[in-house]
């Protein structure tokens, strides 16, 4: 038989039938000692009570009727936290106990009281009616992670235990045309799955999915100052949760459920691109690079001087800085105990250097982190060389190299002449030369 309109919303499982006695002609009795419903759905609790006609000589009358749970029985009608989901109604000695939009806390033992004239003619049902309001969701195990890892088996879950119950199961949206407890389904990215208990597809289990492309956050916004602390955020929609893995540059930084990476100290070092990876059992996704710019004063200054050495008199030399410091460092030259600075700008040049020019100089570095000045260079002048000193030099750069050529003409002159037998060294070279002039 096919269920009513009205009956739709009900989804409720009735396990046997309770009888509570109580003293003569009084007594409880309702039609199910335990219910399971499915969450958002409606269940009706029923009971019906009997009583004796007449004590004494006195007729009874019940006076009132309710239902509560727990110790005290305080009528559930007046309860804020079922306003507007209860009803509680009674037909001479059968009475109903309504809840709509059921919700996992609503799960309780319940128990109907009623009220009579008669002197101790108040009697409760106890043991009650223990409801239990379930969610279904499915659960997911990766059968061959290696060789299909798109593949899963999935299984509708849920508080009541129905084993013997058929199941509709739901990829994106659409009918899977399969009836067990358990299925093997191929996960694509994007795709969805979700349960029902067959005649109850209205109640049906949330989607599982793969993560979506996950969003991330540095906190806090703007500018990242060297020595402060941050936070690297990062969530996706995912069911079930995901969990977080962090990455810098390829390399794992943090892994957890709450998708926070933590700075207790940021330095110059964590400057870079991130990147984190959500996933849970049915795939995963990665978010786009965040790139963290740490900013940081000037660290050490170092200085450099070309020509290295002592600096000629009259010549030109530069002295470089250079500081690694973010945002770039502008850079005021200065020379020791002078308070007036020399330069500015990261090359100091000095195009003709005089005596004055010698002595210690240092930079400063400084951006709006802060400033450092590197430790003090010094720069020595060699005065100028004398001018006969200098006409000497010039002299035998080109004298030397002249008188040995004219040596070397010679002595080819004197070989080519030839010399005879027996004759002295001296009366050849004279005789050879006259020779030699006459040719």
């Amino acid at each position: 038989m096919g269920l009513t309109a009205a009956m739709r919303g009900f989804f409720v499982f009735l396990l046997s039938v309770s009888v509570v006695l109580g003293q003569t002609g009084y007594g409880v009795t309702y039609s199910s000692t335990q219910i399971c419903a499915v969450k958002g759905s409606t269940v009706e609790i029923k009971s019906s009570f009997t009583y004796p006609y007449k004590v004494g000589r006195r007729s009874t009358t019940v006076e009132k009727t309710f239902w509560f749970t727990g110790s005290e029985p305080d009528d559930l009608s007046t309860d804020s936290k079922y306003s507007g989901r209860v009803t509680h109604s009674c037909n001479e000695n059968k009475c109903t106990l309504r809840i709509s939009d059921l919700r996992e806390s609503d799960s309780a033992e319940y128990k109907f009281i009623f009220i009579t004239n008669q002197e101790g003619g108040r009697f409760t049902g106890s043991p009650g009616v223990t409801l239990t309001v379930s969610v279904l969701h499915v659960e997911a195990k990766k059968t061959s992670p290696i060789l299909y890892p798109d593949w899963a088996e999935v299984k509708c879950q849920s508080r009541c235990r129905l084993s013997a119950r058929s199941y509709v199961w739901y990829k994106n949206g659409l009918n899977m045309n399969k009836d067990t407890y358990s299925v093997q389904q191929d996960f694509s990215p994007g795709d969805t799955v979700s349960c029902a208990f067959s005649g109850h597809e209205d109640y049906r289990s949330p989607s599982v999915y793969a993560p979506k492309l996950p969003s991330v956050s540095v906190s806090p916004s703007g500018e990242i100052v060297e020595g402060s602390s941050g936070t690297l955020t990062c969530s996706s929609d995912a069911n079930p949760a995901a969990n977080y893995t962090w990455y810098k540059e390829n390399q794992i930084l943090s892994q957890g459920s709450d998708g926070v990476h933590a700075f207790i100290s940021i330095s110059s070092n964590n400057s870079g691109n991130y990147y984190c990876k959500s996933e849970n059992q049915y795939g995963y996704s990665k978010s786009s690079s965040l790139f963290i710019d740490v900013q940081y004063p000037p660290k050490l200054p170092s200085v450099s001087v070309s020509p290295s050495g002592e600096i000629v008199e009259g010549s030109s030399g530069t002295l470089t800085c250079s500081s690694d410091a973010n945002p770039a460092a502008n850079y005021t030259w200065y020379k020791e105990n002078e308070d007036s600075p020399k330069a500015s700008g990261q090359i100091f040049t000095i195009t003709d250097f005089r005596p004055e020019h010698r002595g210690s100089y240092y930079c400063e570095a400084q951006n709006r982190r802060g400033r450092h000045n590197s430790t003090l260079h010094l720069v020595g002048v060699t005065g100028k060389l004398p001018v006969k000193l200098n006409v000497i030099r010039l002299t035998l750069m080109v004298l030397v190299p002249l008188l040995l050529l004219i040596l070397c003409m010679r002595k080819k002159k004197l070989f080519s002449c030839g010399t005879e037998p027996n004759e002295p060294v001296e009366a050849v070279e004279v005789k050879e030369i006259r020779a030699c002039d006459q040719n």
